[in-house]
């Protein structure tokens, strides 16, 4: 029963991405007649036929990386068509009480539409193509011994390797990373799409970050739809310290920050792994401030409890493709940004440093980020 109704909204929500388009750009505009109509119309039968079967064969039993590419960047374009189209509804409903001429307001809305999704579209490839800016904040942590303030703590999350290689890229994020001089750096999960056999060669750049201090990995969701002890182990040859459900105290002379962390929830499928939060703390300095990397923002209720200074974390994307962080809002607490938990703690959710599936960012820029730790001062 579970598998028919997957199946079902599998088939479904295509269908319905397509209606919508269909009708502002296609059969309003034309009246529902000449070869215009036919040839839309024909356009939207095949994508709602090709595209669930380019998903399929992408991500389903064959892994086909041409199939995944395409069906996945096929996803971000209707994507955007899409809500595009919802809004030129509404907007035509305006014009018809303004007195525009219905045909006539059908076109107008289906050109703007259209001129809109294009160049969104193509504005979002480019967004997600490249190299991230790199994001710099201060985070004042209570307690942060003097010799720790001004650590330079470089986070990427979300890299996200997959069908699209993208080792070229990753070996320029290494140089952004570096040339940050960081003391720490931290990948807080989403690594890679796919096996360490397939993707390793786009990971491998990350071995040569340099962080004297430290490199730290945790496990996202995606490393669980996959081999996530593979990429653990992967990691930890490149020389990065993986954090599964443990810590590690780093020092300046004898100033001390302890950095944690935890498996993603996912983790619970596979014997061994899920979020321990108690296991990661376990001998940790109750007096030595907690830096936490935990990979979904929604953690962070066990990390308040806890007493973390500051947890960091990915997953959101900042929703990625506009307006889709609406719907990432009702699953985590935070999209994007450093807020606050509790009494004395801090969440920083990074936007992500690649992308998942389609290659598009809309109104969602990537980061590589700079968290700079500084003593906390109370205000004379």
């Amino acid at each position: 029963m579970k598998l028919a109704v997957q199946l079902l909204l599998f088939l479904l929500v295509p269908a319905v991405m397509f209606a919508v388009p269909w009708w502002t750009l296609v059969a309003a505009p034309t009246g529902g007649s000449g070869p215009l109509f036919r040839i839309g119309t024909a356009l939207c039968v095949l994508g709602v036929i090709g595209l669930p079967l380019a998903m399929f064969l992408g991500h389903g039993p064959m892994q086909s990386d041409p199939a995944s590419i395409i069906g996945d960047t096929a996803l971000g374009v209707l994507w955007v068509v899409f809500c595009w189209s919802v809004i030129g509804v509404f907007v035509r409903g305006v014009l018809a009480v303004t007195g525009v001429d219905g045909r006539l307001a059908a076109k107008i809305v289906a050109v703007g539409v259209a001129v809109t999704a294009v160049s969104l579209s193509s504005w979002g490839v480019y967004e997600a193509r490249k190299v991230p800016q790199v994001r710099t904040v201060e985070v004042a942590i209570p307690g942060l011994d003097d010799g720790m303030d001004g650590l330079r703590m470089v986070v990427v999350t979300d890299t996200h390797f997959a069908a699209l290689d993208r080792q070229r890229w990753s070996e320029r994020v290494v140089d952004v990373i570096n040339a940050q001089k960081p003391d720490i750096v931290a990948h807080a999960g989403d690594l890679a799409d796919g096996s360490v056999a397939k993707r390793s060669a786009q990971v491998d750049p990350l071995g040569k970050v340099d962080a004297p201090l430290g490199r730290f990995y945790i496990t996202g969701n995606h490393e669980y739809f996959g081999d996530a002890q593979g990429w653990i182990d992967h990691m930890a040859s490149l020389g990065w310290q993986p954090l599964h459900n443990e810590h590690r105290t780093v020092t300046r002379g004898e100033d001390r920050l302890v950095i944690a962390g935890i498996d993603d929830p996912t983790g619970k499928s596979l014997p061994g792994h899920g979020p321990d939060l108690p296991r990661a703390l376990n001998g940790a300095d109750p007096d030595v401030p907690v830096v936490l990397l935990a990979h979904q923002p929604k953690q962070i209720v066990d990390s308040a409890a806890a007493g973390v200074a500051l947890q960091i974390s990915g997953h959101t994307h900042g929703g990625q493709i506009w307006p889709f962080h609406y719907l990432v809002r009702l699953d985590q607490p935070v999209v994007a940004g450093l807020s606050r938990h509790a009494a004395n703690t801090q969440l920083y959710t990074s936007r992500g440093t690649g992308f998942w599936g389609p290659q598009l960012r809309v109104f969602a820029p990537s980061e590589i980020t700079v968290l700079v730790l500084r003593v906390e001062r109370n205000a004379s």
